[in-house]
């Protein structure tokens, strides 16, 4: 390198040691300046020492080491090296928001550089105008400086450049690009020792993986590059602003704003950089207005489009000010002025070349729509309907959802109905790429407001066929294919088995009165894991899984009756199928009979106790206003044979056999008519075997299960310490009727960490879905092993969501608390009707009916129902 003296290099070597071993780089700079070294050796320590607090520190500690480092170069009289600083002080003045200041730095640096240093400092220039939004010119620095590192065979930096070139490529849209870049770069990067920057590379493949619709492997390499960068000590800001666009495109905002607003505080307490600052803001204020927290999701953008502002970057302003204005309409802000500021970013956004110009049209259209101004809203819902042809999916399902607003617009129904259809085929196809059956869940959420739409105009065309379609269309869909089975991952088993050992004992301390902060620490440590791991589960299924044929479930139906429950603008729809028609009758408020079931579940659980028998008066008055709301006229023409319900998620706790018209029926509940469908043309398993389990800390002492066991000798029994989560999973394999007298948790705020408790811990949905085939039937005869959480447009996450789709054709189970003592009776009088040929619907309504008519008895009886088809 010219002006650079001789003895120089050992250590010039700590520069690029930055990022292959940062804290070694750190000490040995120190080290440098504490033994008075030259001006031209304390100024690489300083240098040095300036990265080091720029990506991992403190902003104003790395600022002063850095001018100290360019002033100690220009004593040295080496102008190589002052080029080279000037370069390194550039992006730090940026990253502090300094634009100008930093902009002016790289002037000086590509004056003072020539040769191989010209073209690292266009390198750097290069990612700061990435930084900074402009990507025309960060292409075009990159161009000048490839050529140059390429022939100094620089492969350190030659990696760098094709990594930030294919970073650039993804910003504008050009995947494939970015793909070869990536892939040169990562060769590259096997022939250095640089650590961090092999890191950087592995999340930017997650980059990669995302922009091309893998979320799974997106989440899979993104914690693959946090497990690397724990092994530096080095803090991952970039990595979480990354995490928490793939987190939203997964349906997990809450998570996403979790993890957006840890980052934000961990960098105010050291200080950091000021441009990652802002992008985490950004990153935080898109989360909670998916997460439909528009309050928050204002003050974060607002923060936000000031740091942007201040710092120059233009085209990252535009977005968050597109966040602002989309967060000011979902908190009720329509206006005229609403209006015009979302147009103007629109209009911003395009001059960028940015797929979510679309989405600020889209606001701007919707808005006009519900201030009555059809002209400006056509306008602007055709700009972004253009986007409904070509792009990333979340750009084309925008553009289809402004095409069906624009056909409602014109008051084609067909229109609507047409544009809904495509928009959610290309949500369909991104969903059934994710393995996890949570993620397929919470990914629906992202077509709510198309199924809405095809719903309304259903209706308005007045056929209940074509509403019961649309219903079916966007509801319970992750029960149409099972979800990818987990590989046999020793990681994921052995943190399940982890989990469950933790479990217990915290569960056990708990029983004591012990504290356990340590344990409960390392219980939600492992949560993390399972769920980690579960989410990099690629699918399998092409498509979307089975489609709804209305004509197949009117033909299969025969004698028995489905009841779908519609909601469309916040009222109930009843739509009664049977005798090769549909029909629909008006019910009530859907708030209203949310509110109603609550009521019910509050009086169930007094009546689980002895002394709470005033209470049955009142439950029984409720059941009557809940049939009122959802059954209305339809209840008159239920006939006497099967019911089957299909609730929509919200109502999934309305316990149904307390309702009179359904109370002494045959009656089974399903979270969609497909669903049924399926479970009715389930194939029972050959062999015909019968296990029973019972897990410990229940009352009763599971005691149905000695009196089943002595009906049924050919029966496995697993109690006691037999009753272990591995023998359970193993026996449960294809079962043909599993009893599961164990005590129940829900976990509303992890679904599928709703458990059975076994004699080692907790059996978790998890651990369901590891199963080849769940049992044909399963009973569980506990408290609340029928509680479902609503996600997404309208899922279920819980116990018997997951196991209709792995082979289980039918289920008993509680949706509410139950007295143990009663539960037993009921058990030995359903398996009794079992045991004559029934099924489980037919069998649960005798068992009722066999019970004593007190009051804990008819609850107990109320609070359990038959789902599926078996």
């Amino acid at each position: 390198m010219r002006g650079v003296t001789a003895g120089s290099e050992p250590v010039l070597e700590l520069l690029p040691m930055v990022f292959a071993d940062p804290a070694e780089a750190r000490a040995r700079a120190e080290q440098i300046l504490r033994a008075g070294a030259s001006p031209l050796h304390a100024g690489v320590a300083h240098q040095v020492l300036g990265i080091w607090e720029r990506d991992f520190g403190d902003m104003r500690t790395a600022l002063n080491h850095l001018r100290r480092a360019r002033d100690l170069s220009a004593r040295a009289e080496s102008a190589e090296r002052e080029a080279d600083v000037l370069a390194t002080l550039g992006v730090a003045l940026v990253h502090a928001g300094r634009t100008r200041q930093g902009l002016v730095s790289f002037e000086r640096g590509v004056a003072r550089g020539t040769g191989h240093t010209r073209a690292r400092v266009l390198y750097r220039r290069a990612y700061v105008w990435w930084v900074l939004g402009r990507h025309r010119e960060s292409l075009e620095d990159v161009r000048r400086a490839l050529p140059v590192l390429r022939q100094a065979g620089d492969d350190i930096w030659t990696a760098r450049a094709l990594t930030l070139r294919a970073t650039v490529h993804l910003a504008v849209g050009a995947v494939d690009r970015a793909d070869a870049d990536f892939t040169a770069a990562e060769r590259l990067w096997e022939t250095t020792g640089q650590e961090h920057d092999k890191a950087d590379a592995v999340e930017s493949r997650g980059l990669a993986a995302f922009r091309s619709g893998d979320i799974p492997a997106a989440l899979r390499l993104l914690d693959e590059a946090e497990e690397r960068y724990a092994k530096l000590a080095t803090p991952t800001f970039m990595l979480s602003i990354r995490r928490c666009e793939v987190l939203m495109a997964a349906g997990l905002a809450p998570e996403a704003l979790t993890e957006a607003d840890t980052a934000i505080a961990q960098l105010d307490r050291i200080g950091g950089q000021s441009t990652r600052k802002a992008e985490l803001l950004l990153a935080a204020a898109l989360a909670a207005r998916s997460a439909g927290d528009p309050h928050t999701a204002i003050a974060r953008a607002a923060d936000a489009v000031r740091l942007f502002a201040g710092q120059r970057r233009t085209w990252w302003e535009a977005h968050a000010r597109l966040v602002l204005t989309e967060a000011r309409g979902a908190a009720g802000r329509g206006s005229g002025r609403l209006v015009a500021d979302a147009a103007a970013v629109a209009e911003r956004l395009a001059s960028f070349g940015s797929p979510a110009a679309s989405e600020a049209s889209l606001l701007a259209g919707r808005v006009a729509l519900a201030l009555g101004r059809p002209q400006d809203a056509e306008r602007h819902l055709a700009a972004a309907a253009r986007s409904r042809r070509g792009g990333p999916p979340q750009a084309r399902m925008t553009g289809w959802a402004a095409q069906a607003l624009r056909a409602r617009s014109a008051g084609s129904a067909r229109g609507v109905l047409q544009a809904c259809r495509r928009g959610l085929d290309v949500l369909d196809d991104h969903r059934m790429t994710l393995g996890a059956s949570e993620l397929r869940a919470r990914a629906t959420a992202q077509g709510a407001e198309l199924a809405a739409l095809a719903q309304e105009a259903s209706l308005a065309q007045g056929s209940p066929r074509r509403l019961l379609e649309w219903s079916e269309r966007w509801r319970a869909t992750v029960l149409s294919a099972p979800p990818a089975r987990p590989p046999a991952d020793p990681v994921l088993l052995g943190s399940l088995t982890a989990y469950r050992e933790i479990a217990a004992r915290a569960e056990a301390a708990r029983g004591e009165g012990r504290p356990m902060p340590a344990l409960e620490r390392e219980q939600r440590r492992l949560e993390r894991e399972i769920r980690s791991r579960t989410h990099h589960i690629r699918g399998d299924v092409p498509g979307g899984g089975d489609r709804f044929d209305t004509g197949r479930l009117l033909d299969r139906l025969g004698g028995t009756r489905l009841v779908e429950l519609a909601v469309v603008n916040g009222r109930v729809h009843v739509l009664l199928c049977a005798h090769g028609r549909v029909r629909r009758f008006a019910g009530g408020a859907l708030d209203e009979a949310v509110a109603e079931a609550e009521h019910v579940q509050a009086g169930l659980r007094r009546l689980a106790h002895p002394g709470g028998e005033a209470r049955l008066p009142l439950v029984a008055a409720a059941g009557r206003r809940l049939e009122e709301l959802l059954l209305a006229g339809a209840a008159a023409h239920l006939g006497s044979g099967p019911v089957v319900i299909v609730p929509p998620g919200a109502l999934h706790r309305v316990p149904w056999a307390l309702l009179p018209a359904l109370r002494d029926r045959v009656l089974s509940v399903s979270p969609s008519a497909g669903s049924w469908l399926r479970a009715r043309e389930t194939e029972p398993p050959p062999g015909g075997r019968h296990v029973l389990v019972r897990g410990p800390g229940l009352a009763t002492g599971g005691a149905e299960v000695p009196g089943l066991a002595a009906r049924d000798a050919g029966a496995t029994v697993l109690e006691g310490e037999a009753a272990q989560v591995p023998r359970v999973l193993a026996e449960l394999d294809g079962a043909a009727l599993a009893h599961l007298a164990a005590h129940g948790t829900f976990r509303a705020d992890s679904p599928l960490f709703s458990a059975l408790r076994m004699a080692d811990g907790p059996l978790i949905v998890h651990d369901f879905e590891r199963l080849t085939r769940s049992p044909y039937r399963i009973i569980l005869s506990s408290c609340d092993t029928a509680r479902l959480a609503s996600v997404g447009a309208d899922e279920l996450l819980g116990l018997v969501t997951a196991l209709l789709p792995l082979g289980t054709a039918g289920v008993v189970a509680s949706s509410a608390p139950v007295n143990d003592a009663a539960v037993v009776p009921l058990m030995l009088a359903l398996h009794k009707g079992l045991d004559a040929g029934l099924s489980l619907a037919e069998a649960l309504r005798d068992a009722r009916a066999a019970q004593p008519g007190d009051a804990v008895h008819q609850a107990t009886g109320w609070a359990f129902a038959a789902f599926g088809a078996a």
